[in-house]
């Protein structure tokens, strides 16, 4: 693995960016480990959750600048495979089965807030800045793009991006680029918190309740959208999960999928 470092403790998948000299800018080796990554976690039963986090100062600078200059001698159809890379990382943890978290205590420019964008949790603490710096570069943030907008709309998107405003963690919550503010002397019982609620839950329901949440988005309340809401609630009821729930709840006990302690 490239700068990467892995580990799985009590049903957690944490992957740390470990490139201090960079700022765990990525290039296109620690995209595809990520990628790999993510494929393998998929369908591992026993991970409930997995963590991005650095072990650097920043969280992540985005695109390292030694590639990114190779790249300018691309072809077109190449600059594009290699931006296709990034999308499918971004896709893969945005569509990931299993709940995202994103632990941000340094700052994350560029397509680091894409990869923040992209879990369904993001906590930061107040060493976190944010900014979508590529119009400094004469660049713009092209495949992150779906993922920040659908986080802070489209205005303040169009507005991040043009001005390359370098935010705090504290605006970044008010936007919603992060889900959750902490601070570095409470961000381990804060990520403790977050991830014992997140083991009250189901795993079919959690990879059922992401694929709803895309399902849903931007579509129109019409008849197509309320048949396709009514099949997925009556598919979880009919789950081995979903029946294991509701009779856990009617005899008052936990469930045997749910994870009491981390």
């Amino acid at each position: 693995m490239s700068h990467l470092l892995t580990e799985v403790k009590n049903h957690v998948f944490t992957i740390t960016l470990n490139n201090a000299k960079t700022h765990n800018a990525f290039n296109d080796v620690m995209i595809r480990d990520l990628i790999e990554l993510f494929n393998t976690i998929e369908n591992k039963k026993d991970i409930r959750l997995v963590v991005l986090k650095s072990n650097a100062a920043s969280f992540c600078a985005g695109a390292d600048l030694e590639w990114m200059g190779k790249m300018a001698d691309y072809q077109f159809h190449e600059n594009v495979d290699d931006a296709l890379e990034l999308a499918e990382l971004l896709k893969k943890i945005d569509t990931c089965p299993k709940p995202t978290m994103a632990i941000v205590d340094g700052p994350a420019f560029g397509g680091g807030v894409g990869l923040v964008a992209a879990c369904d949790f993001a906590i930061a603490t107040e060493k976190a800045r944010f900014c979508l710096s590529e119009a400094k570069l004469g660049l713009i943030p092209a495949v992150i793009s779906p993922y920040v907008v659908r986080a802070v709309g489209v205005r303040e998107a169009r507005r991040l991006a043009l001005g390359a405003e370098i935010i705090t963690a504290h605006d970044a919550h008010r936007l919603g680029v992060i889900t959750h503010l902490s601070s570095s002397d409470k961000l381990d019982d804060d990520v403790d918190y977050l991830t014992k609620l997140i083991f009250q839950g189901s795993p079919q329901a959690h990879k059922a309740i992401k694929e709803l949440c895309s399902l849903v988005e931007n579509q129109p309340v019409n008849g197509w959208l309320i048949h396709q809401t009514a099949e997925a609630i009556a598919t979880a009821r009919a789950s081995s999960e979903g029946r294991e729930g509701i009779k856990a709840f009617i005899e008052k006990r936990k469930p045997d999928w749910s994870i009491s302690e981390k």
